[in-house]
């Protein structure tokens, strides 16, 4: 059974992305006991999928070890993985949240030595890699039965897969486990927290490319999204940091990147994420690393948002002559038969000249939709019509950090986190009464 020490005076998290990370940590280490809940495995939520971030291009284990060190250290904080919030009921100052843990079916017995996957052969695809390797045969993206989900994941503890509990393959990996780590009677639990504020920290998710007919992403292996570039380009990934077309697995040399795919359309995504720009820009710089003079990048825009600080990025990446901007948003593409490179076509804006532009491989600057199903979502709360949680008075102690709010970059999203941790903070002030 999981133990988790909760009252009214008690912040609930939901959500364990950087978001919610920053949020529980800011309000734990003001003394709050915070429970901090995800649905993953592991905390880090996207931001840990990333091989660089803005603002200094550095790699998330910079950010993520560092919270991670402080949940560690901090005996505030609660966090329950592999887990759900079903229901909040009750007002400000006094909910009672249901919570549904799934079984991860290791314990706390875990080193994570690794002995269960040795033995396990079954494998599944490796959802921490966004599908990549299901859009062609030259890229292979899979996990075994018994893994952990990533290297830096925390909690620092396998996961054995449930299609493998009640299988050969996972009791050799109970066998294997000279921890007695593996318990493959592990069920389902239903836990009810009770808490003075609620944050929900719920993050983002890609927009999905199949929506995007005239691009053929469903069609074209070598039409991937920004999501799966960033997968690729980072040296721990299914191709080992190799810019690759996955159709063949030749070198990728001369990429089109399409800013607002589906973004900022009536049709699609009406609003615009802020940093899918700045994603491409980035990603160019991988590009350039990769193949240097060899690079030939087009990025294919309607107009360039690189906000504050960001414009001198976008000046330096700009003054690169291997990088070329096109003014047009480009209107489908085609596909050449004989070496499966994707044919872009459209207006460049400009000039007003029709083209028919050839490239080893299209990435797709797919916008961020925020993870919420309002048919589904635990309480009733105001949400727009773009799918964010809005700052209302009838939401009373519950309230939104991160992208759950508004699409924003790591940076805004952690500031943003840390101004839900001090409302949640005042709610609860005012319950224990040391708040007028």
């Amino acid at each position: 059974m999981t133990e988790v020490i909760a009252t009214n005076e008690t912040i609930l998290v939901v959500g364990g992305g950087i978001s919610g990370m920053t949020a529980a940590l800011e309000a734990a280490e003001t003394g709050k006991r915070v429970v901090l809940v995800e649905k993953r495995p592991f905390l880090g939520g996207r931001v840990s999928q990333l091989y660089k971030y803005f603002p200094k291009l550095c790699f998330p284990t910079c950010g993520l070890e560092i919270n991670q060190r402080r949940a560690k250290m901090n005996p505030n904080l609660d966090i329950v993985t592999m887990a759900e919030v079903t229901n909040v009921e009750g007002e400000a100052g006094n909910y009672k949240a249901t919570v549904k843990i799934a079984p991860r079916y290791v314990n706390d017995n875990c080193t994570a030595c690794g002995d269960c996957a040795k033995v396990v052969e079954t494998e599944f695809d490796n959802e921490f890699d966004y599908g990549l390797g299901a859009k062609g045969d030259a890229v292979s993206s899979t996990r075994k039965g018994a893994y952990l989900p990533y290297r830096m994941a925390h909690p620092q503890r396998y996961v054995i897969d449930p299609r493998i509990v009640s299988t050969d393959d996972g009791q050799k990996a109970k066998e294997a486990c000279k921890y007695g780590a593996v318990d493959l009677d592990m069920q389902e639990e239903e836990i009810t927290i009770p808490c003075g504020a609620v944050i929900f920290a719920t993050g983002w998710q890609p927009y999905d490319a199949n929506k995007i007919q005239p691009y053929g992403y469903d069609r074209y292996e070598n039409v991937i999204t920004n999501v799966e570039f960033e997968r690729m380009a980072d040296p721990l990934g299914p191709t080992d940091g190799k810019i690759i077309r996955p159709s063949d697995g030749k070198e990728a040399k001369n990429v089109a990147f399409i800013q607002c795919a589906g973004s900022r359309d009536r049709n699609y995504l009406l609003h615009c994420s802020r940093i899918c720009c700045m994603a491409s820009l980035k990603q160019a710089t991988y590009m350039l690393d990769a193949y240097g003079d060899d690079a030939d990048v087009s990025i294919y825009y309607i107009d360039i948002r690189s906000i504050d600080r960001f414009e001198d990025f976008y000046a330096k990446v700009k003054a690169n002559e291997n990088v070329k901007f096109i003014k047009s948003k480009v209107a489908n593409i085609k596909v050449n038969m004989d070496n499966r490179s994707p044919i872009l076509h459209g207006v460049d804006t400009e000039g007003y000249n029709r083209y028919a532009a050839e490239h080893d491989l299209v990435v797709l600057a797919t916008g961020m939709e925020p993870s919420i199903d309002k048919d589904k979502f635990p309480v009733d709360i105001v949400i727009n019509e773009e799918g964010f949680i809005e700052p209302a008075p009838e939401n009373g102690g519950i309230f939104a950090a991160g992208v759950a709010a508004d699409a924003l970059d790591v940076n805004r999203a952690v500031q943003h986190a840390t101004g839900a941790a001090l409302r949640a903070i005042q709610v609860v002030n005012r319950v224990a009464g040391t708040e007028g």
